[in-house]
């Protein structure tokens, strides 16, 4: 769980016009009100609703857009029309939008009054057309938004307001988000570079590179009494091997990784970064590659990126925040190796030693053994399979041009057979549509081998958040197929060289 998110908030906006007279408004703003409360109550939001005045003005709307640009506590806006509100007045309004924006199709009443309905109730419950022109002005300004329409008794249409909600405040995070690198990236990788400077342009990330040195500096200072602390929840949270226990011949190990953890949380919290990267090439004077410590940092809510790949920690802490409070887990991945039998074919992913707790329910165990990367001492990690289930799996890539974010629907899976000799934490699940689809169409998305492995938030989250972010989302579902996935692709190209000329 994240501790480090403050509550945050969702304006919701009710359109209408001065027309109608003070009676008929009065009645917009309790009927507004009522569903601003029905959206608020919904156990599964994760922002504060904040219901604000009818707006019948373009100067009312162009303040209170602006109002919202500025509070650093709004992560969005929700705009529904219960009336009809002519949409020129909205124009100076919407141009001025800088945060995410939900477009409401909604109307106060869920069924039409047949034997009652008459001229008065139809002038009070327009949202039907009402919407219609607001939705004009926005397709017409070019204004990204999500569009939900239904009645918010729905269960369907809360679960789809609560995920916009948390995709925007995945946003606001990732826009006020700093990162620290220890070290660069690894020696002559591709996909691990990107421009940084691009990436807080679009997403708002500030990314910092640190000597590792730097990091060693904190760790050394730890005192003796801060690393007795933390080995005791080692002892009490994990099962630990039994050459790392107290008194053992390599617990000297484990109070190596835990004064890393110590140092490295420290580092991270006083300097007010959400997420960083390691790299195993450049370790300094840490007496071993971090496996421990960034496992447990990921489990509360930090973004990391192994061999200094930035572009996934930023995702990582981003799928983090927007997972805040739901069941499942996310964590740091990569495909490291196939099971190719035709018909049960699967994949296994895993890190060197860094793959994030929460994606199972199992108690891990800590373990150090060899690692030939890094030249150090045998780094403590912690052991377990993730659990079954649905989850994504989505990728940060850098094109030159755009950045994409590519995504592929997985079914967790439970390994054929034990894996006793696998030294690290790892997942097993079945690509869709197939593997082999799947793969081809990664492949050609030009999809990062770093990805986010995710089982508490869907697809939905996602595209909510490419919306906000005006970034490409190219998803391999159920339904892909190579050829059609590369059309998308080149119609992707074309829309996004396009849009960013206008």
């Amino acid at each position: 769980m994240i501790s480090t998110v403050r509550p945050r908030e969702v304006w919701f906006l009710t359109g209408s016009q001065g027309l109608y007279g003070e009676q008929t408004l009065q009645q917009v703003a309790e009927q507004s009100r009522e569903v601003a409360a029905q959206i608020a109550d919904d156990p599964r939001g994760v922002a504060t609703i904040v219901w604000k005045p009818v707006l019948t003005s373009a100067d009312a709307i162009r303040r209170v857009i602006l109002e919202a640009n500025a509070d650093d506590d709004c992560v969005g806006l929700i705009g529904w029309m219960h009336t009809f509100s002519p949409a020129k007045m909205w124009i100076q309004g919407l141009t001025a939008l800088q945060k995410p924006f939900l477009h409401l199709h909604t109307q106060w009443h869920r069924d039409i009054p047949w034997s009652t309905i008459d001229m008065d109730f139809m002038n009070l419950n327009q949202a039907a057309h009402g919407d219609r022109e607001f939705g004009f002005v926005q397709t017409r300004l070019g204004v990204a938004r999500k569009i939900i329409a239904g009645h918010v008794s729905d269960p369907s249409v809360g679960e789809r307001i609560a995920t916009w909600s948390r995709a925007a405040l995945g946003a606001h995070d990732m826009r006020t988000l700093r990162l620290a690198r220890f070290g660069d990236n690894m020696r002559d990788v591709a996909v691990t570079e990107g421009d940084k400077v691009e990436a807080q342009r679009r997403f708002g990330v500030s990314v910092n590179t640190f000597g590792v040195n730097d990091l060693v500096d904190v760790v050394d200072r730890v005192e003796p009494g801060a690393v007795d602390k933390l080995v005791a929840e080692y002892c009490d949270r994990y099962d630990i091997a039994p050459d790392l226990r107290v008194g053992a011949e390599r617990h000297e190990l484990l109070r190596d990784a835990a004064q890393i953890e110590v140092g490295l949380r420290q580092f991270l919290v006083e300097g007010g970064y959400g997420a960083f990267t390691t790299n195993f090439e450049d370790l300094g004077g840490l007496r071993q590659l971090p496996g421990i410590a960034v496992q447990r940092l990921m489990a509360d809510g930090f973004g990391f990126g192994g061999e200094g790949d930035w572009k996934t920690s930023i995702l990582v802490r981003t799928t983090k925040t927007m997972a805040a409070g739901l069941p499942g887990g996310t964590s740091f991945m990569e495909d490291y190796t196939y099971h190719l039998e035709p018909g049960r074919q699967k994949s296994l992913g895993a890190h060197m030693l860094e793959v994030c707790p929460s994606i199972s329910s199992e108690r891990p165990r800590a373990e150090a053994h060899p690692l030939s990367m890094g030249n150090r001492q045998d780094p403590v990690r912690l052991r377990f399979i993730a659990d079954p289930g649905e989850g994504v799996v989505v990728g940060l890539s850098d094109l030159g041009d755009r950045f994409r974010l590519t995504a592929n629907d997985i079914t967790l899976v439970e390994p054929d057979e034990a894996l006793p000799r696998l030294p690290v934490a790892c997942a097993v699940w079945q690509a869709h549509p197939s593997l082999p689809t799947a793969a081809e169409s990664w492949l050609m998305a030009g999809g990062p081998h770093h990805t986010v492995l995710t089982t508490a938030v869907g697809i939905e989250a996602f595209d909510d958040l490419a919306e906000i972010l005006r970034t490409e989302l190219a998803h391999i579902d159920q339904h892909t197929t190579p050829r059609q996935f590369v059309r998308e692709l080149r119609w992707n190209q074309a829309y996004y060289r396009l849009a960013e000329g206008f």
